[in-house]
């Protein structure tokens, strides 16, 4: 489901018309079944959204909803004592299409080179990684706090709510469940105008920022540190403004249905740490993260901690995508959220100078996010690392990569981004929220015509269908 394609709004948009005009002309017909319709009307809804995406990608969901719900219904049937040993069996079962489709090529073929060939071209179910999660939690959550089973209604729309299915945010039983038990399709203005002004900052996000600034992302040089510098530049920019922007358009569409989604991304560009980084990217994740792994390992407190946080980010790279350079990129970030920790108390750092800090590592562990080969990897990083590689020479090179008129372009959405981060700043210093300035009516209204006027004429798909 692309919120920046034209077919999502057409049949996102034609099936709710065709659905609330039946509804207007069933209604003295079902008199207190009303919100049973409803809730019928928004599952399908989903579930004919997930299918437009492919057919792989429904058969693949439905197989783990089900077997979730039917997992989670026989182990509330058996007595206490016996329930922790039976979710040792369930989970597996859930993570299983997960490994298959995203983990078994790289695990078989690049890690125990078995060659499997039928595996090499494997598709990804589009958001398997985020509803496979979901359900993981969902499950843990009932059996841990003891909830009931939910209807297989509510929990087919808590399951496949259309916003957030297929890239999050990774909603948990406690947030969104009760929502869905009392969704009823109603015309409330201000929640509408609230999920516009979300939605227009979600697109403007995705189509005028982070696809245009895609473009002039380079990925072949080996050799120039500026180059590939910049290529993690424009990486970086055009990742958050993607995932954002995709995240920002699902809490829009959600709350224009009076649904109040996480959300999932705090100007993690503002961030003067690597904690406070952690805090605001993926919000959704990282919580999944500590709750589910962290803290049952022995979180913070333990002396292993260390260990346990290598742990956790090594897995949240694996979760990324299957390939080492996912694994040195969760390693990087273990690493320096552990010299965070040790060296924050001993070291006062300006603030500024605590930002730079922090996105100079953010942005070059990009590198490992992106570049797949390993050799090249390597390469890129010893440059990287490397003071005498960093010439005038060098600099007159990436400068001179494209015609003048393309290195306009570039300065411009560049230092179109970096407008948008201090309005971010200052939203987060002034009020406590993000992206304050950014939903304000006369804002929003800038931020279509520049969607409009600047919108990228090659539409990409979401960068997290990917993951």
């Amino acid at each position: 489901m692309n919120f920046s394609e034209s077919r999502f709004w057409i049949v996102l948009l034609s099936g709710l018309a065709l659905g609330l005009g039946l509804r207007l002309l069933l209604r003295p017909w079902l008199a207190n079944r009303l919100s049973t319709f409803d809730r019928l009307l928004l599952t399908g809804l989903g579930l004919y959204l997930l299918l437009s995406v492919s057919a792989l990608t429904f058969v693949i969901f439905m197989t783990v909803a089900v077997v979730s719900y039917v997992g989670l219904w026989l182990i509330l049937r058996i007595d206490l004592g016996h329930q922790k040993g039976l979710l040792f069996i369930l989970i597996p079962l859930q993570l299983l299409p997960l490994f298959y489709y995203k983990y078994s090529n790289f695990l078989l073929n690049q890690v125990l080179s078995l060659n499997f060939s039928t595996l090499r071209d494997l598709g990804i179910p589009v958001g398997i990684s985020f509803y496979t999660f979901q359900k993981v939690a969902f499950v843990v959550d009932t059996l841990a706090f003891r909830k009931p089973l939910p209807r297989f209604l509510d929990y087919m729309c808590f399951a496949g709510f259309f916003p957030q299915v297929v890239a999050g945010p990774i909603e948990r039983r406690e947030g969104l469940l009760p929502q869905m038990e009392q969704f009823r399709f109603r015309w409330d203005p201000v929640a509408i105008n609230e999920g516009a002004a979300w939605i227009v900052l979600g697109l403007f996000f995705k189509c005028c920022l982070g696809d245009n600034i895609a473009a002039y992302f380079i990925g072949v040089s080996t050799t120039n540190p500026f180059s590939i510098w910049l290529d993690n530049l424009t990486f970086g920019f055009r990742l958050y403004y993607d995932f954002a922007g995709y995240s920002l358009v699902a809490l829009g569409l959600a709350r224009c249905l009076g649904i109040t989604l996480t959300l999932n991304f705090l100007s993690p560009y503002c961030a003067t740490s690597m904690v406070e980084f952690w805090r605001r990217w993926h919000v959704s994740l990282s919580q999944w993260f500590r709750d589910y792994l962290y803290i049952p390992m022995g979180g913070g407190r333990s002396r292993f901690w260390m260990f346990n946080l290598a742990v956790v980010f090594v897995v949240s790279g694996i979760w990324h995508g299957a390939g080492w350079g996912f694994v040195i990129w969760g390693a990087l970030h273990a690493v320096a959220l552990i010299g965070n920790r040790l060296l924050s108390p001993r070291l006062k750092v300006p603030r500024t100078g605590a930002w730079l800090l922090t996105m100079t590592i953010a942005f070059g562990a990009w590198l490992a996010f992106y570049e797949t080969n390993p050799g090249i990897l390597w390469a890129k990083a010893r440059t990287m690392l490397t003071p005498a590689a960093y010439s005038m020479a060098a600099l007159q090179e990436t400068l001179h990569h494209w015609p003048g008129g393309d290195r306009f372009v570039l300065a411009c959405f560049l230092g179109m981004a970096a407008v948008i981060l201090l309005v971010e700043w200052r939203s987060v210093a002034g009020r406590d929220h993000p992206y304050f300035y950014l939903r304000r009516p006369w804002v929003s209204g800038l931020l279509i015509v520049l969607t409009v006027l600047l919108a990228a004429t090659k539409n990409n798909a979401f960068i997290y269908f990917a993951f």
